[in-house]
């Protein structure tokens, strides 16, 4: 390798390995989640972008494990809402215990709460932080994300974890550089991006054409994506999903226009006004489907009004809105996923992050 060679070696970015050495790992382990949790573990600081249903859980509480017993100090696990009694019974699967943080914490173990009580904690006494459904990260200007980054700045071993990140959003994987101290998401797009306008979006971001391969080799260097195990070259047994069927109904409407044509929806507004005027029709139609399946269902919903509707039509449902106390939340989403209750009613910005309802294959 010549000198100008080097120069440019120089001047590439990665991350550096935090030293750490896997102990052991358990043998339910399958062959890919040693070889991720081991490379996990080896960084410090690292992502796993793995899909649903790859064993994320297992991985993170894997990590947690070693590095608590490296910095003999606490490990904390931030998690969506229910997730947090979900993780702690996934871990007695693994004999991997867990407890649900309640008060100031002196002794090394793993702890999990959810990210509602964030403001509550005392950050500083974590020698590792794990973000399960890291993809809260997203949130560019959001006041979540900053406190996230901020207090755990100083954390030496993080971990985020997500089935999924947005690739081609820079602001996310920005984020997520920012978190796990690699490069501040300003620093990523001045050296990586540049602006271009755009009619439609004004100023946007885009990858420098020369710097594509730079970009994403960089990437590699802290974070790990894939959405089955042969995407890194292990075998797919026991990862074929059946196929996805998606049933479209069309109702008819009985609305009256205001105009003597009958047209289209076009604008937010108009849209706005025809689902609100249409959800008497709508959950009519949903109700009647419901009452022919006997398995575990979720019926997802946008509106408040939709909510109650339904719930009004589905007698035999569980309702959980935002307006819900968190003990409430906790108990129908937890019901849900242990058979308790059999349908669910809720929006997917409530509880579609982190929930594992794979006896759930209704919706």
């Amino acid at each position: 390798m010549n000198d100008y060679q080097k120069f440019l070696e120089s001047k590439k970015h990665s991350m550096i390995d935090s030293g750490i050495k896997t102990k052991f790992l358990p043998d339910k382990m399958f062959d890919f989640q040693k070889y991720i949790t081991e490379m996990t573990i080896k960084k410090g600081r690292y992502a796993n972008f793995l899909d649903t249903g790859t064993g994320k859980t297992f991985m993170q509480l894997e990590w947690a494990y070693h590095v608590s017993m490296h910095t003999n100090k606490p490990v904390l696990i931030l998690a969506p809402l229910a997730v947090s009694a979900q993780t702690i019974n996934e871990g007695k699967k693994f004999n991997i215990h867990i407890e649900k943080l309640k008060s100031d914490v002196f002794g090394p173990g793993i702890y999990i709460t959810n990210y509602e009580q964030l403001e509550n904690i005392d950050c500083l006494q974590f020698g590792g932080i794990v973000l399960d459904e890291s993809s809260i990260l997203k949130n560019f200007n959001g006041a979540t994300k900053n406190a996230i980054i901020d207090k755990f700045k100083n954390t030496l071993y993080k971990l985020a974890c997500t089935a999924c990140p947005s690739p081609n959003d820079d602001l996310e994987l920005g984020n997520h550089a920012e978190f796990l101290n690699v490069m501040s998401s300003q620093d990523m797009r001045a050296i990586y991006f540049t602006t271009e306008k755009s009619r439609k979006d004004g100023n946007k971001y885009r990858l420098k054409k020369h710097g594509i391969d730079d970009f994403f080799t960089w990437v590699n260097s802290w974070a790990i994506m894939l959405s089955k195990p042969s995407d890194i070259g292990f075998s797919d047994e026991g990862y074929h999903l059946p196929k996805l069927h998606i049933h479209e109904v069309i109702i008819e409407s009985n609305i009256k226009s205001d105009s003597l044509l009958q047209s289209n929806a076009l604008t937010l507004q108009e849209k706005q006004r025809a689902r609100k005027q249409s959800i008497g029709i709508r959950v009519e139609k949903a109700a009647e489907i419901a009452s022919k399946i006997t398995d575990p269902l979720i019926i997802w919903c946008e509106l408040n009004d939709e909510s109650h509707a339904l719930k009004s039509a589905i007698p035999e449902s569980v309702e959980v809105k935002g307006s819900d106390s968190v003990d409430n939340k906790e108990d129908r989403l937890i019901g849900f996923s242990e058979g308790k209750y059999n349908k669910i009613i809720t929006k997917s910005s409530i509880a579609g992050f982190g929930m594992n309802w794979q006896h759930c294959h209704d919706q």
